[in-house]
This record gives C-alpha cells, sequence and structure tokens, in this order.
C-alpha cells in the first residue's frame, strides 16, 4: 500500500503562487509515476502534470509555463510549484501515485486551492 498526503493549498489572488507538497509512504518501490490533478465544481477531475522517474514530466495544455512538477526522492514528495494563477485554477488538487505491475492508482485525500480575482 502507499499513502499520500497533500499540503499547501489554500486562498490566494489571481497572479498570486502557491506550492503543494505531496507526502509519500509506504511501498514507494514500484511507483514509477507520480502527478497532480484537479476536480473542479461541476467537473470531470482532469490531468494537471505528471513525472515519471523524477525527470519526465507532462504538462496540461492550461497549465504549461505556468506550473512546475518537481520529485525530491530523498523525501518522497512530490511538488507543485504554481504561479500566475488564474480563477479557473480553483479546485480540488489530488496527488496521484502509480504502481507498475500490478497496475494499480493511488489517490491523496485532496487540497482545496482557490484562487480570487
Amino acid at each position: 500500500q502507499v499513502q499520500l498526503v497533500e499540503s499547501g493549498g489554500g486562498l490566494v489572488q489571481a497572479g498570486g503562487s502557491l506550492r503543494l507538497s505531496c507526502a509519500a509512504s509506504g511501498r514507494l518501490l514500484s511507483i514509477n509515476t507520480m502527478g497532480w490533478y484537479r476536480q473542479a465544481p461541476g467537473k470531470e477531475r482532469e490531468l494537471v502534470a505528471t513525472i515519471t522517474g523524477g525527470t519526465r514530466t507532462n504538462y496540461a495544455d492550461s497549465v504549461k509555463g505556468r506550473f512546475t512538477i518537481s520529485r525530491d526522492g530523498a523525501k518522497n514528495t512530490v511538488y507543485l510549484q504554481m504561479n500566475s494563477l488564474k480563477p479557473e485554477d480553483t479546485a480540488v488538487y489530488y496527488c496521484n501515485a502509480v504502481q507498475a505491475l500490478p497496475t494499480k492508482y493511488y489517490w491523496g485525500q485532496g487540497t482545496q486551492v482557490t484562487v480570487s480575482s
């Protein structure tokens, strides 16, 4: 099993920044990809960014150039640096970890990000 605990959400004005953290614990050797997803009220959960092997990153078009995902292997923590925040970034942000063979998905409890205009 893998446990994920997010932190760092909050209320920020448009144009501001926040950094989310996701601390992972448990059986981490089988985890290769971690990422962030978000879900706004009335919308489906969507991918924000992923990081594979600690270096290969992937971003949603809506956050490219504004958000940066990174991973600290020593601390078993994944970060999401969010800059130039917009009201449309308001959502609950969830940390995700993917276990390979067998494939299994783990989720954190979510952290609220609210961007005021």
